[in-house]
């Protein structure tokens, strides 16, 4: 009997082990199970909506894009450390030591709502918490329940504690639109998160737990309440003594109550050109570009911009209806540096200097003259200035050009004076001379990209180009011949700081530096009366607001007026007119495009070293004194000369003898020039 009874116990011993075994093989292969669809599921995606920011080129920001929610992602590196004490202090105190839930907490919470019949504690942890932030919605149901504590094991599985603490620290809300602490610390306090201190960090602390409720902005009594229970919270961890909770307890606080960015506040004509190029040149689509928390390092100079906008508002007569657009560049990278595109983006958001296409009028001569230089032509090339009708593809056909005023030398004039006075006759017939095709391919080449017509006037600006464009090739042109194309973003970086776009940099020659030079010099001529003769230099109007050398060429039609110009180091162009093509009648609103260039270029360059900014002729060139009136070389009887820079080997061999019956005069003497006026200094 006593056998029988063994046997049963042994054999019900044996059942029973053999349940718990395979009960312990199902569970473990369940487990087993579970972190392998874990691992094949791979980390869960940490998308969230995140700022862009704009930044000018001195590393400010100038702007920024988001869905309404201010969130600027920053590491754990650049988040005070207070602020990470204060947090895990009121939060979760365990948080480096369990695995997501603090099965401890938990209990405790169950165990006070059930005394309380209702719920009167919390236990979730950060881990749970940021699972809510990056999935849920805030809904009290199981199912987000059983979902929060997937995406917890998730979280916990792939990520590590400080990657966790960081991504909560960005996403949790601070009320006011701030969301994630860097935002928070900027609008509550004006600084970065880094600089927070001990009373900042922990009144900021308190906030997540209810914005609407915690926020100093909305009740301060609530909200210092929170900082002395976080405060304390800190001091029973061991994170601060006594006598440092006391301290930043009687800190008094200063709120700011304001966001820092906003969005195209400044230069928005220029802001808008960004955007367009995030998509066409860095290839990023409009949500990654809004919400991707991207840094976009842009070309901007912030003073260039304020002095541009300046004098646009300044010289612009407010009853005026006449439009603008504006660009500056650095011509070695093409680097934009300012941008206007038209007196008022809230009335006209219409950029008008990158879409507009007008007709350049005369501006577009340094290119055609470019064109002739590399054919042969030399500054003192000499044709006919007087009135010509050229006639086209028959007897029928004809067209006659007109110089301004009908002033006309009727004589041979050099091409350095042509270019000075502007004279219209000059220009066709070297357009005509060279083909017509010499002038088209010779602006593309400076990256005109508008479609120019294959016309006798198109030597006179008639085919229209955009202001971006005049001044790309400008630059082209002072730079000595690389090829540039305007560069508003120098680099983009992604939410963590990887690079994903940067601006090329231009080497390539497309131009030959010593023709490029020589036309750079001819173009000073605009602003030298010696070569003033038959008709006024079109430069003489501004010539006694300069203080520097510059090389430029202004430009009008009956309804648009021009000035573009360059220093080696900086080029900018101005287009004044009416959006609708309206005549301009009156001479205030044709001296506009000039007063507002060299106003610019003057205030921009104001205390720059004029060494970095001077003309420098490259090896391949030499300067010879020349009679502006017949291009030969200048004797001591010539009245004027001017310094002419050529290729060598294209230079004038011939004296000139046209003065030699006058009574002789002295050479030129330097020290004298001295005390003369700046343009003879320099010529």
């Amino acid at each position: 009997m006593e056998a029988i009874t063994k046997e049963k116990k042994w054999r019900t011993f044996r059942i029973f082990s053999f349940l718990f075994i395979m009960a312990a093989t199902a569970v473990g292969t369940l487990l087993l199970s579970f972190f392998l669809w874990l691992k094949i599921l791979g980390p869960p995606p940490l998308s969230i909506p995140q700022s862009t920011l704009y930044y000018a080129a001195d590393g400010s920001i100038i702007g920024e894009s988001n869905s309404g929610q201010k969130r600027y992602w920053v590491s754990l590196d650049e988040i005070s450390p207070h602020a990470v004490d204060a947090m895990i202090a009121i939060e979760d105190r365990t948080f480096y030591e369990h695995s997501g839930f603090d099965i401890k907490r938990i209990g405790g919470a169950v165990l006070a709502n059930m005394k309380s019949m209702g719920k009167v504690q919390g236990a979730s942890t950060i881990t749970q918490q940021y699972a809510r932030n990056l999935f849920l919605t805030l809904e009290k149901t199981w199912t987000r329940k059983l979902l929060e504590a997937f995406y917890t094991i998730r979280l916990e599985f792939h990520y590590s504690k400080d990657e966790i603490l960081e991504g909560y620290f960005n996403t949790i809300s601070y009320g006011h639109g701030a969301y994630g602490i860097e935002a928070a610390s900027q609008f509550y306090f004006g600084k970065s998160a880094k600089e927070l201190s001990l009373a900042e960090a922990a009144m900021l602390a308190g906030i997540p737990k209810g914005p609407g409720i915690y926020s100093p902005l909305v009740s301060p009594e609530k909200a210092k309440d929170r900082q002395l229970l976080i405060l304390t919270a800190m001091q029973e961890t061991g994170k601060i003594s006594v006598s440092e909770k006391e301290t930043a307890a009687r800190e008094r606080l200063h709120f700011i109550g304001k966001h820092p960015h906003h969005k195209a506040d400044f230069a928005p004509y220029f802001y808008d050109v960004v955007k367009k190029e995030l998509s066409s040149k860095a290839g990023l689509d409009n949500r990654v570009v809004e919400l991707g928390g991207l840094k976009v390092y842009t070309t901007l100079d912030l003073q260039y911009q304020k002095i541009a906008e300046e004098v646009v508002r300044e010289t612009i007569s407010e009853k005026s209806e006449i439009q603008v657009g504006f660009a500056a560049m650095e011509p070695d990278t093409g680097y934009v540096k300012a941008l206007v595109g038209g007196r008022d983006y809230n009335e006209s958001p219409f950029n008008r200097a990158v879409q507009a296409v007008r007709q350049p009028g005369s501006t577009i001569k340094p290119i055609l003259y470019y064109a002739a230089l590399e054919r042969g032509f030399t500054p003192a090339t000499m044709l006919r200035s007087e009135p010509t009708t050229f006639r086209l593809n028959g007897e029928h056909n004809e067209y006659t050009p007109h110089n301004f005023n009908n002033q006309y030398a009727n004589e041979e004039v050099t091409m350095a004076q042509a270019l000075a006075v502007s004279d219209n006759v000059y220009a066709v017939k070297t357009h005509m001379f060279l083909g017509q095709n010499a002038l088209i391919e010779t602006a593309k080449k400076m990256g005109i990209q508008s479609g120019l017509k294959k016309v006798p006037s198109l030597a006179l600006g008639t085919s229209g180009v955009k202001v971006i464009e005049l001044l790309n090739a400008y630059s082209m042109i002072a730079n000595g011949g690389t090829k540039v194309e305007p560069v508003f973003i120098t680099r983009v970086e992604d939410s963590r700081g990887k690079v994903i776009y940067e601006a090329p940099a231009f080497k390539e020659k497309v131009l030959k530096p010593e023709l490029a030079f020589v036309l750079s010099h001819m173009m000073t001529g605009i602003f030298d009366p010696k070569l003033s003769g038959y008709a006024t230099v079109t430069g003489a109007s501004v010539v006694n607001q300069m203080s520097r050398e510059y090389a430029g060429k202004s430009g009008s039609t009956n309804s648009d007026s021009w000035m573009a110009g360059f220093t080696p180091k900086l080029a900018s162009v101005v287009w004044t007119g009416y959006d609708k093509g309206k005549e301009m009648t009156l001479t205030e609103d044709k001296l506009y495009a000039k007063n507002i260039w060299i106003r610019f270029m003057e205030e921009a360059l104001e205390g720059q070293d004029e060494k970095d900014h001077a003309f420098s002729p490259p090896a391949n060139t030499v300067a010879v004194p020349i009679d502006p009136a017949n291009g030969k070389i200048a004797t001591n009887s010539c009245p004027v000369f001017r310094l002419t820079y050529f290729v060598k080997g294209t230079e004038p061999t011939e004296y000139c003898t046209v003065h030699m019956h006058d009574e002789p005069l002295e050479a030129p003497d330097r020290k004298k020039e001295k005390k003369k006026r700046w343009w003879e200094k320099i010529f």
